[in-house]
Formats: C-alpha cells, sequence, structure tokens
C-alpha cells in the first residue's frame, strides 16, 4: 500500500510520521514544493528578530533524517501539479528540472495548506512574505544591505503583521504598518483592540489604517491616501487563502468558504483522498457552520486523524474549531477563542457582554500584570460564546481555561466554581476566571444590570443620569463628559440628590459600580452599572 502526502509541513509531517508508527510496511511519500519540510514556520518572524538566533533552530526535520528514523520518501522542490482520483495518480513535477512524471497511490492526503493573498503593488521594492524559511533568508539578506534603521513596510495588522512588526522593530527597523482595515487585529472587538494601537505607536510604529498600496518608486511606497513613506522592504502579511486549486481542477469539491469540503473524518468527496490543514474547511463551535481556522494546533492533530482513518482505526470525529489564539507583542499579550461581538451581531446572535480588568495574581504580591478580558456568552443558555483578554502575565492561562470550558460545554455561570490553583505569586483566591462566573451568574440572575460603553450615549441622551463613584482625584484625572462625582462611599448618605431619574453608576473598572447599582436598586433607583468602567469606555472611545 502506497500513501502519497500533498505538502510535508504541520498537517502532512503529522499524517506522514503517525501514519507510519501505526503501519511499518506501507510506502509512504511526501511531496513539498518548498525547500524544507517540518519547519518551525510560527517562528519565523522570531528568527528574523534574533530571538530565536540560529536558522537551524527552525529545521525540526529534514528528508534525511525523516528516511533514516521513519523510512518517509520526502521529495522537496517538487510539486503535484495534478490528481486524478479516478486512476488514483498524481503528476508530480520535479522544480529543479521541470519534468513531469505520474505516481500512484492507494491513499492520499492533500495537505497543501493556505497561500498568501495577493501582495502589495510595490514591484520596485523587494517585497516578500513571512511563510517559508526562504523567506526569512530574503527579508535578513535585504536588511544586512540596508545600513542602519531600514525602513521597512509591514502590510496587515493581522498575527503574523505585528509578530513582523515587533520582530523588525527589534532588528532595528524604522517600521511603518500599513493595513487596509481600521482598527489592527480584526478579530478583536474595538475597545480591546485600541490598547494594542496604542502599545504600537508608543513604541514608534507608524501605524496607517484604513489605506493600501497602490503603488511604489525607488525607495518610496505610495500609499491611497495620497502619501508615500520611505521603504527598502515591504513584507506582505495581509492574510492567506486555501490553497485548494489543485483539488478543485481535481474535480473535488470546495465548500462554500473556499476551502475544501471534508467530513467530520477529514475525508474529500473523492474516494481515498483525505485534506487537512490550513486549507481545508472546519465546523465552527459556536455555530456548527463551515469555518476557516489556520492554526498549527489543528492542522497537527488533524493529520494524526487522518493516519488513523487511513489504517481504519477507531474513528475520531473532528470536534468542532474554537479559533483559540495568542499574539506576543511589545511585552503584551493578546489572546482569544470563539467569537467576537461584531461577528454576534451581525449574525443576529443575542448576547450579553462582561467586561472586567483583573490582575494577573494577588495585587499585594509584587509583579501583578493588569489584563483586561471580554466575555460573550449567550443570555437564553448562558453558553460562552467567546472571550478575549489582553494583558500581562496569565493571560495564556486564562484563555486556555476558558477554552477548556467552552470545548466541555461548561456555562459562563460555571466558570465560578472552578477549582483553580491558587498561591498569591500565580494568581487570586478569586481568580480572574471565577470572577467572570460571578458577574455572569449575576447578570444572569437579574442581581444586577448592565449599559455597555457603546450604549452610554444613548441612555443619557434618553435621561438617564450618569455618576462616576470613584474618588475625587480619580475624577479630576480623567471622567466622562457629563459625569457627576459622587464616591461610592458616600453614596448611601447622598442617594436622594439623585432625584426620580434612572441612573447609570460606573467606576474605574466595575467592581465598585457593581456595589454602587446595588445599593441604589436596594433604595429604590432605576440602576445600571457601566460594564468595564471608565477603562473600557476610554478604550472604546479611543476606537471610535
Amino acid at each position: 500500500m502506497r500513501t502519497i502526502i500533498i505538502g510535508g509541513v504541520a498537517a502532512g509531517m503529522s499524517a506522514a510520521t503517525r501514519l507510519r508508527r501505526l503501519d511499518e510496511h506501507r510506502r509512504i511519500s511526501v511531496y513539498e514544493r518548498g525547500a524544507h519540510v517540518s519547519f518551525a514556520n510560527c517562528g519565523l518572524p522570531y528568527h528574523v528578530g534574533g530571538v530565536i538566533p540560529e536558522r537551524s533552530s527552525l529545521l525540526l526535520q529534514t528528508p534525511e533524517s525523516l528516511a533514516s528514523r521513519f523510512a518517509i520518501e520526502v521529495h522537496v522542490r517538487h510539486e503535484v501539479v495534478a490528481i486524478d482520483s479516478s486512476a488514483r495518480t498524481v503528476t508530480v513535477r520535479d522544480l529543479e528540472t521541470g519534468a513531469d512524471r505520474i505516481e500512484p497511490y492507494d491513499d492520499l492526503v492533500i495537505a497543501s495548506g493556505a497561500t498568501a493573498r495577493p501582495g502589495a503593488s510595490a514591484p520596485s521594492i523587494p517585497t516578500h512574505t513571512l511563510r517559508s524559511v526562504d523567506d526569512v533568508d530574503d527579508i535578513l539578506d535585504v536588511l544586512a544591505d540596508a545600513g542602519k534603521e531600514p525602513r521597512v513596510v509591514v502590510v496587515g495588522a493581522g498575527f503574523i503583521g505585528l509578530e513582523a512588526v515587533e520582530n523588525l522593530h527589534a532588528r532595528g527597523a524604522r517600521v511603518t504598518l500599513v493595513s487596509r482595515g481600521r482598527q489592527v487585529l480584526s478579530p478583536l472587538d474595538p475597545e480591546m483592540a485600541a490598547p494594542v494601537l496604542a502599545l504600537l505607536r508608543g513604541a514608534e510604529i507608524d501605524v496607517r489604517l484604513g489605506v493600501t498600496i497602490v503603488g511604489a518608486s525607488p525607495g518610496l511606497v505610495h500609499l491611497s491616501d495620497g502619501e508615500s513613506v520611505e521603504a527598502v522592504l515591504v513584507v506582505e502579511a495581509s492574510g492567506v487563502h486555501p490553497n485548494a486549486a489543485l483539488a478543485e481542477a481535481a474535480g473535488i469539491r470546495l465548500g462554500e468558504t473556499g476551502g475544501i469540503a471534508v467530513d467530520s473524518r477529514h475525508r474529500t468527496s473523492a474516494p481515498r483522498v483525505w485534506a487537512v490543514g490550513d486549507g481545508v474547511e472546519k465546523r465552527d463551535h459556536v455555530d456548527g457552520t463551515p469555518t476557516l481556522v489556520t492554526m498549527a494546533g489543528l492542522a497537527n492533530r488533524h493529520g494524526r486523524a487522518v493516519a488513523d482513518d487511513i489504517v481504519g482505526g477507531e474513528p475520531h470525529d473532528a470536534v468542532p474549531a474554537l479559533g483559540t489564539a495568542i499574539l506576543g507583542v511589545f511585552g503584551t499579550t493578546v489572546a482569544l477563542v470563539g467569537w467576537n461581538e461584531r461577528r454576534l451581531v451581525a449574525a443576529g446572535l443575542p448576547h450579553r457582554v462582561i467586561h472586567t480588568h483583573p490582575a494577573s495574581h494577588a495585587t499585594y504580591y509584587p509583579g501583578a500584570d493588569p489584563m483586561a478580558i471580554k466575555l460573550l456568552v449567550d443570555p437564553e443558555n448562558d453558553r460562552i460564546l467567546g472571550a478575549q483578554i489582553v494583558g500581562g502575565a496569565g493571560v495564556d492561562k486564562r484563555i486556555d481555561i476558558i477554552a477548556v470550558a467552552m470545548a466541555a460545554g461548561l456555562t459562563a455561570t460555571a466558570l465560578s466554581q472552578l477549582e483553580l490553583a491558587y498561591a498569591p505569586q500565580y494568581g487570586s483566591a478569586k481568580d480572574p476566571v471565577n470572577m467572570l462566573g460571578y458577574v455572569a451568574e449575576n447578570l444572569a440572575g437579574g442581581i444586577t444590570r448592565t449599559v455597555q460603553w457603546h450604549e452610554l450615549a444613548s441612555a443619557v441622551e434618553d435621561g438617564a443620569l450618569l455618576i462616576d463613584v470613584r474618588t475625587p482625584a480619580e475624577y479630576a484625572a480623567g471622567a466622562i463628559p457629563g459625569s457627576r462625582n459622587i464616591p461610592v462611599d458616600e453614596l448611601r448618605a447622598r442617594h436622594e440628590e439623585l432625584l426620580d431619574r434612572p441612573v447609570i453608576v460606573h467606576c474605574q473598572v466595575g467592581q465598585r459600580g457593581h456595589i454602587a447599582a446595588r445599593l441604589l436598586t436596594q433604595l429604590g433607583h432605576d440602576a445600571r452599572n457601566l460594564d468595564g468602567g471608565y477603562r473600557t469606555w476610554a478604550a472604546g472611545m479611543a476606537a471610535a
């Protein structure tokens, strides 16, 4: 029996090595059009920045090592240019010689991944993506010849784009970030992305939002707003799309996303043909619809599952994709899972929003880092729909807990019951995840009512009185226009000053606001708390 695998990075090599561990006698052939297989593509930006100093560290395996340990035939610089699923053959082109040959298979795995979207229009300036070891080599060659503080333009403000920005900055480049979007990191909601934008600008990154590259001349990149910026290099990181043309030409069905359509066991519409990786549709965790998720963890897991299915092992249906992701940029960690609020609104799905601003560990223990958390909850069944976290230490731990809770089907209020490890240098007796559960429980039970930052102006226009319950010093340092300052500790004695009007209270992050709202409600007032407090409102207004 012979299995041919198209693509030799995450999904393809996971399938190949798992298949060998399950079947010693099978012939396994991998065709990879690039010059390297099994390389650490997620580490590429960090070699540019010097965080990973040795290029060899990125090369996890070589054709020789894979042949020695796993008896796998790996052919680099070979591209599969056609599939005949009826004859069970592929046409392979040797990219060094240009010669084609036909190779038979019993089982075929397509792991051709995704390709970069059409690049920036800057033909007179070196332009490279950041998706292969060759890309990194080319980028470093340009920088080596560019002198001190070279000017570089990065196109795209997503995860790869921001990793490129940080590492080029670390290499000594003066970086301009160009994005057609109106915010950085489009998977985040605006109030969660605003601190990231401030972070970039604080690092002296020239951020240009809502523009595209329309052309170039020697040493200059021309933008759609009529301005030009200096550049010796353009790094194209504006996104990817499924590399599905080969499958489509073979008559293999594509899905509505443009990715290869597969069943729960990664089987395509063609017999004995599987597909895995970034070019393949997944099933979304929130609503079960087809989606594209380009994450290395899923690619590796699905490659392993394909090998099991090929040898007739125990069936492993793919679980829905959560889209869990994390990014480190200039000392801040950004993480997310599930849907954002913008997507929920667009889909017309009901949702409840919770903002909190906890510390990474007990605040009396030195070194606690602040974080901002946003949790999205289905008000009908308390199901967790998504979360976003921006902060320092501890962000990774909390997003993983929420991701596990979502995968396990735990409700938002159930987060309050999780027994999590606690010592003051690692967390709090009421962990930030537990606190999300407490807030969710209060909202679900009607104990408290909230107003979102983007709803505040309308509520005030409709007659609500806005009361800032922070200290006078906090109020003087920055306040919401039109608010009135009555510190929470004075509210019980002064509540009659609030007249017969609805009241919205707020503090810095929401906790004192909750205390004030509960107090006023029990004293007969129609009181709501500004969710996330002044800090969330300020971030939202900065993004508006």
